[in-house]
């Protein structure tokens, strides 16, 4: 089977883990062919670390040859203008999350991805990870029964504190929920299905945010997004579940996820990473079990959904962090917010179905 070539467009704060994986951890199932940015010493630099082309701008990679695949990992305000610019050229395209700012621009980028015939794939694939492939399996075999109820919990205070660029959290199409959110909702929908209708309240904790990082430190920025949100979700399959996703805590002893069941409980490790632990507590046992993991990435593998994507197109089967999957996501949080707003429930228009289990034995590439 001939390897798909992988061409990255955005050499930001997160491109390191990106090329490091398609590099070493998944060179053996993909091609890394070149990288480009906006900032163009950035992504030299990049690519003469990592020996790929260094593309001068997004035209030239758009129109080469030897790219395949359009890893599109800029800012999300540019996730909509990239995709589409990828899948005019003729390229599949796989998004940093969200998918798009909005539902109106995600749904034109795939009706034109169907209509050219290519594919759109989008993070987070932290779910096809040991961690939560793991928590899947536990609730395919029935250990807690019938999930019945859920929570989640996204409780830091901003970026602000850490984050070279934190600005752009704080904007449109951010936020905790729209930042945050789809690791924890792709991670829910995985575990139990599709969400049919939401429920919200949202508030902006603080109008403006002190950086306290370099190389911006003492800068102001005006916060224009909710920065607290609740959330209530009802499943295709009846379970409720809570999601609270917030900027304005310091400190808390909640938990990550929490799945409920009709004979137990499952507690699922950090949706934010690719490993564990997991722990159970089934019905009248005393105390919580830690289960084992599955599966052959349990550290951090980013770019394991694209990677699964290519193969996915070489093979003519379905991709499992999809194009629907990360629609389907960023219906909920706009639905989230609408409601909020509205005062009323928000039925959800989009569906997905669950993806596919990640297979324990996958093998790990080596570098070419």
């Amino acid at each position: 089977m001939n390897k798909l070539r992988i061409g990255i467009i955005g050499a930001g704060n997160i491109s390191g883990i990106y090329l490091e994986n398609l590099s070493v951890m998944f060179g053996g199932r993909v091609t890394l062919a070149g990288i480009t940015d906006q900032i163009e010493d950035r992504a030299a630099k990049a690519a003469g670390e990592y020996h790929i082309r260094h593309f001068k701008n997004t035209a030239e990679i758009l129109e080469s040859g030897d790219v395949d695949i359009i890893l599109n990992i800029t800012q999300p305000l540019k996730h909509y203008e990239v995709a589409m610019a990828a899948i005019k050229a003729g390229k599949h395209v796989y998004n940093e999350k969200p998918l798009c700012v909005n539902r109106e621009e995600a749904e034109e980028a795939l009706a034109a991805a169907a209509k050219k015939n290519v594919r759109i794939g989008g993070a987070p694939d932290t779910f096809l990870g040991a961690g939560i492939q793991t928590c899947r399996k536990l609730i395919d075999d029935g250990w807690i029964g019938r999930p019945v109820a859920a929570s989640a919990f996204i409780m830091n205070h901003g970026h602000e504190h850490w984050h070279p660029d934190p600005e752009f959290y704080y904007k449109k199409g951010a936020g905790p929920m729209f930042d945050m959110g789809p690791y924890y909702l792709t991670c829910l929908v995985n575990l139990i299905g599709p969400v049919v209708r939401v429920s919200g309240s949202a508030q902006t904790g603080q109008k403006e945010r002190v950086v306290l990082s370099e190389p911006r430190r003492g800068e102001v920025i005006k916060v224009d997004v909710p920065t607290h949100i609740a959330g209530v979700l009802d499943f295709e399959n009846g379970a409720v579940g809570t999601i609270v996703a917030s900027f304005d805590v310091y400190s808390h002893t909640l938990p990550f996820v929490e799945i409920y069941g009709t004979e137990g409980t499952l507690r699922v490790p950090d949706p934010n990473t690719f490993g564990g632990p997991v722990f159970v507590r089934r019905l009248r046992a005393e105390d919580w079990s830690e289960v084992p993991l599955l599966g052959d990435f349990p550290d951090n593998s980013r770019g394991l959904g694209i990677t699964d994507m290519a193969e996915a197109i070489a093979e003519n089967r379905p991709h499992r962090a999809s194009g629907e999957l990360a629609f389907h996501v960023l219906d909920i949080m706009h639905g989230i917010h609408e409601a909020s707003a509205s005062g009323a429930y928000y039925k959800v228009k989009s569906s997905c179905s669950r993806p596919a289990p990640l297979q324990a034995g996958c093998s790990r590439g080596g570098r070419d």
